[in-house]
């Protein structure tokens, strides 16, 4: 029941979530304190997912090409290399998760423990609820740098393994505009972003999903925006949806429907990298993936060949041993502040010397935002994964916002969630530490302040003129992270390497990722853009051949 204030029914859910959090803080506590390998702890684990701790091998000591990272822009590579006959050599620091219709691999958002966080013991997400757990190598890594936190993946798959499953590309205008002629949109449009969807079997929410309980905050959410005078987008998702109907009928654990996706799908709803690229290039024999290898420096050889120095790691973080592995040609594909971290301090510490000034620069958040709207009513709005559709609005800074579940909170909450993407110009660069080795970027709490403003001030409009019945900005959801899922730039196309990712100084050296891109995609998830433009790159690259 409301109260005249319009708001006991949140108030009731938001103090139930800061409940269970407290709950999840004392079994952390009590389960998950970092101590030996031997600990009750990692025997849990252990029992839960054995497949992660099977014995690692070891990465060959020299390969034709070695690709740094499995996120989608690595998998391109590993792929497309593969079958034009460059052997080639994966490395990833994170493990590689199966995944089974009844048991849970992953942890969920709601009461996390260590699989769910790369080495960490604490979370603040969106909902601002806080979340205690034991170290240990799980699949989101959330670095925090001055000014805003990155969540970036940790396991074999990359970012595909934690995202939302939206891919969407830009309008034409807006990308031109951010990518300044570097980069033909018409292309993209004609060739690669058509094979990305195939690949990924891309495609909008069918209707017998759209209509189910798990999402009628989906329904919701486009009734509220119909009624402010905007028409819903549908978003092509990767998504499996014949899993999502095993979760509805029963015969699957639930999880895309039951608020699971930053921490992983344990049933392999979301059709991620593991199931297409980087399976069909292990398939060619030609590619494999090492995980638990994590790259910690890259230099050149004066002979040209590559040196990469790798730390093998145990999914508790144990140090396994560090080697040191070679290559004619290396690809960087650990994501924006991976790949921009390791050319950095290679810089830096002269172990590549030629690198140009551009490196380091150009990185952004995507115009990141998160938000809350109250509900039109507080009848089971649900907590389904998959986004259903978005909204485009141009009338003061071009921004999207798109229907978004609440993370960390699997029932009922009377709050219809969004996620912002603002174009936004701002930009910084990464810093190298003499002292502490250690990379590092400041975010600008003014440009932050601004990109939060614009995307607030679309999602209390649309409130104000659906009649949304709480304020949820007074409860300090709205709003309230200052982070970015989108980590990009680092080593922009055009700048830090020519315009199919060819680093300037350095030959047989690629960037094929989130760090290539100026900053933003332009209003959309940047997923579908970073893998068209890794198809379009190595798809140069082959025929070249360099």
């Amino acid at each position: 029941m409301r109260d005249e204030g319009g708001g006991l029914v949140h108030r009731r859910a938001f103090f139930k979530a800061a409940g269970l959090a407290t709950f999840a803080g004392a079994v952390g506590a009590t389960l998950t304190n970092p101590v030996a390998a031997a600990d009750p702890r990692e025997a849990m684990f252990q029992s839960w997912v054995p497949e992660i701790f099977a014995p690692i091998p070891d990465a060959p000591a020299h390969t034709q090409a070695i690709v740094i990272g499995s996120g989608f822009g690595a998998a391109v590579t590993a792929l497309r290399l593969a079958e034009a006959g460059v052997a080639n050599t994966v490395l990833e620091r994170g493990s590689r998760w199966p995944n089974d219709p009844w048991r849970e691999i992953f942890t969920g958002d709601d009461l996390p423990d260590g699989r769910g966080f790369w080495h960490r013991t604490t979370f603040t997400g969106v909902n601002k609820v806080p979340m205690s757990f034991g170290t240990f190598g799980g699949v989101l890594d959330v670095t925090e740098f001055q000014g805003i936190d990155v969540w970036r993946a940790a396991a074999v798959g990359g970012g595909s393994v934690i995202f939302s499953g939206a891919m969407i590309a830009p309008e034409r205008k807006l990308f031109d505009h951010v990518f300044g002629g570097v980069v033909d949109y018409g292309e993209l449009e004609r060739v690669y972003y058509p094979r990305v969807r195939e690949m990924l079997r891309l495609d909008p929410m069918p209707a017998d999903i759209y209509h189910a309980s798990p999402f009628a905050h989906s329904r919701a959410w486009d009734d509220q925006v119909r009624a402010a005078g905007y028409q819903p987008l549908p978003n092509d998702s990767i998504f499996t949806w014949d899993v999502l109907r095993s979760e509805l009928a029963g015969t699957s654990r639930a999880s895309a429907t039951a608020a699971r996706s930053n921490l992983g799908n344990s049933n392999g709803a979301k059709f991620d990298l593991n199931q297409n690229y980087l399976r069909y290039a292990a398939q060619t024999g030609k590619s494999q993936v090492y995980p638990g290898h994590r790259v910690d420096s890259i230099a050149q050889e004066a002979s040209g060949r590559f040196v990469v120095t790798v730390t093998k790691l145990a999914p508790s973080g144990q140090f396994l041993g560090t080697r040191t592995l070679t290559c004619d040609q290396l690809f960087l594909g650990a994501g924006s502040i991976g790949t921009s971290e390791l050319l950095v301090r290679a810089q830096a510490t002269g172990a590549l010397p030629n690198l140009n000034e551009h490196i380091g620069d150009g990185w952004g958040t995507n115009g990141d935002v998160a938000l809350a709207r109250g509900a039109s009513s507080v009848a089971g709005q649900g907590q389904g994964v998959p986004s259903a559709s978005r909204i485009f609005d141009g009338s003061t800074v071009p921004l999207t916002l798109e229907n978004w579940y609440i993370p960390g909170i699997p029932f009922e909450t009377g709050a219809l969630a969004s996620l912002g993407m603002v174009l936004d110009s701002t930009r910084t660069r990464f810093g190298y530490n003499a002292a502490s080795g250690r990379v590092g970027l400041s975010w600008s709490a003014g440009a932050q302040d601004a990109v939060v403003g614009a995307a607030r001030a679309v999602d209390r409009r649309i409130a104000e003129r659906a009649g949304a019945i709480a304020e949820y900005g007074a409860l300090g959801y709205d709003a309230n992270a200052q982070f970015t899922a989108h980590p990009l730039g680092g080593a922009v196309l055009g700048k830090a390497t020519d315009a199919f990712g060819r680093v300037h100084g350095h030959p047989g050296l690629y960037v094929m990722d989130g760090a290539a891109i100026p900053g933003s995609t332009a209003t959309v998830n940047p997923s579908l853009t970073i893998t068209a433009l890794a198809e379009r790159n190595i798809a140069a690259i082959v025929a070249a051949g360099r």
